[in-house]
């Protein structure tokens, strides 16, 4: 019989406001458990634009400050890293004193609240934190991508990360690639599993008026064939790769159109490339877009692409939302073949899988796809018919209820041995 569990999660990401692109898979993480019955009471960095709570579909938020001057403001919402490579200054001076804020607020709220069992999201810093925050609880960490970077390229941030092994109960991650690359740090493969992230299939969906209002809001008229990726302007996206495809592509699509949704340390670069690659009337930078707008421009692309890489330091997505909310959407989608996307997209069945740092193979697929519609609209059916089936973010949310199970009988087992 599943247990109802009093969770308080640490996290360094969430969606700051309702629409908000940073962190959204939190988001479902937590409500998702909340709808079935836990409490769950959600710790987060402070910041500017945090508009959370206090209390939302049974999520509980309890933002903590941390820095004495509004430019360290730096800690958690993808600011620490510049292009997702290495750390800003700011972030060395930020650190110390976010950890000791995230360590405090961890024992308080777990007090205040009854805690039953703690959940650190990124296992540097906040697995890091709840496994050392010295409470008897049962507790699980899971891995998103950045996190594991960190733990394998700076020396003190993996010796943190294989004290919080020592210590936790369960481990998640959201791809067979990270939980793989924990595991060669020292995690027990025993308890270490692999769960993928969910997708909002209501808000992500094939619906023609949705179409529309994305093929408007690109710019695209009838005839015109568009592909539309989206993410964070840093290295590992592999949005270049892309660009450098579409100049290849142009010649022969006259109606060819990219649009890049996002922004970031790169955004100058990219459009730079552009125009170097002669194609700058064929791509839009509409900025960063909140996630209905997501979904209109999914639902009026002709083809979804995820470029991702690792990037020159080894840096690697560990699942690309926008790989979930395009197979929800129902577009054709072609992707990298890298972190977690195979093990989501199964090739040439629910999506299009290509090496990665390779314009020829995006120019290859995409070139292929444009030519073939009954092809893209085979693999959009298959996609949304298979994330149905086992991809909601309900079926996530059942998943993460079996580890907390494992995880508080695990901790009682340690008891009885102690």
């Amino acid at each position: 019989m599943t247990r109802r569990h009093v969770v308080v999660m640490l996290t360094t990401s969430y969606p700051r406001f309702p629409g908000d692109t940073i962190g959204t898979f939190m988001e479902p993480i937590a409500k998702g458990l909340a709808a079935r019955g836990h409490a769950v009471h959600v710790i987060l960095p402070w910041h500017p634009r945090l508009a959370r709570g206090p209390v939302e579909d049974g999520v509980h938020f309890h933002p903590f400050r941390y820095a004495p001057h509004p430019d360290l403001n730096v800690f958690g919402y993808a600011a620490a890293l510049e292009a997702d490579v290495r750390l800003r200054g700011a972030a060395y001076v930020a650190a110390p004193m976010a950890l000791v804020a995230s360590y405090r607020a961890v024992r308080r709220v777990a007090a205040e609240v009854g805690a039953t069992l703690l959940h650190g999201h990124w296992i540097i810093p906040s697995g890091a934190v709840v496994t050392a925050a010295g409470l008897d609880l049962p507790t699980v960490v899971s891995l998103h991508g950045s996190d594991v970077y960190v733990a394998e390229r700076h020396a003190f941030a993996r010796i943190a990360a294989q004290a919080a092994l020592r210590r936790l109960d369960w481990l998640t991650a959201c791809s067979d690639d990270l939980r793989d690359r924990m595991i060669a740090l020292g995690a027990d493969a025993g308890r270490a599993v692999t769960i993928p992230y969910g997708v909002d299939a209501q808000r992500f969906r094939p619906d023609a008026a949705l179409r529309a209002e994305g093929r408007r809001a690109m710019g695209a008229g009838p005839d015109d064939l568009v592909l539309f990726t989206a993410g964070r302007f840093v290295r590992k996206k592999g949005f270049e790769y892309l660009i450098d495809a579409v100049g290849r592509l142009a010649p022969r699509w006259p109606a060819l159109r990219l649009v890049i949704g996002g922004g970031g340390d790169l955004d100058a670069e990219l459009r730079a490339r552009a125009h170097e690659r002669g194609i700058a009337d064929r791509v839009r930078f509409p900025g960063v877009l909140a996630q209905d707008a997501v979904a209109a421009h999914l639902a009026g692309a002709d083809i979804a692409v995820v470029p991702s890489v690792h990037d020159d330091a080894g840096n690697v997505d560990g699942l690309p939302n926008t790989v979930m909310e395009a197979l929800a959407s129902g577009t054709a989608l072609v992707a990298t073949r890298v972190g977690g996307i195979p093990s989501v997209v199964e090739d040439q069945r629910t999506g299009w899988l290509v090496a990665e740092r390779e314009a020829g193979a995006l120019e290859a697929a995409l070139g292929h796809l444009l030519a073939a519609p009954q092809t893209r609209a085979a693999l959009g059916a298959a996609a949304r018919a298979d994330v149905l089936r086992r991809r909601t973010w309900e079926a996530v949310a059942g998943a993460f209820e079996q580890v907390y199970d494992r995880a508080a009988g695990r901790a009682e087992g340690r008891r009885k041995t102690e």
